[in-house]
């Protein structure tokens, strides 16, 4: 894990987050800057910069899988959520550590951005 990577340093929790699942691959912590009643990050223990570096598909699943079952247990499940993935600069991302935004308790708008 790179030394100075934010993200890399909450799963070694050098830096407070208030997480709210951990799994042996993964770890999902709320958002300091939430767009929404519920704002989840999930991100994968190991260091991946985007989604343009997964280099196991099986990867992606595991931060899906746990965001929904996160749904769930946050109860926008069956109102409605959203999951993103923002890949690069000109998409948004502004940590390079790969991390899966789960955004619910409110109604969004379509186009987004």
């Amino acid at each position: 894990m790179p030394d100075s990577c934010l993200f890399c340093r909450i799963v070694r929790k050098e830096i407070p987050a208030k997480i709210v699942a951990e799994t042996e691959d993964c770890l999902a912590f709320r958002d300091i800057n939430p767009q929404a009643p519920v704002h989840v990050l999930v991100i994968p223990r190991e260091h991946v910069a985007s989604m343009s570096a997964v280099k196991d598909p099986a990867l992606v699943g595991k931060l899906t899988r746990l965001a929904s079952e996160l749904a769930q247990r946050e109860g926008v499940a069956e109102s409605g959520y959203r999951l993103v993935f923002n890949t690069n600069a000109d998409a948004g991302q502004t940590v390079f550590h790969l991390h899966l935004h789960l955004l619910g308790g409110r109604h969004f708008a379509w186009p987004p951005g």
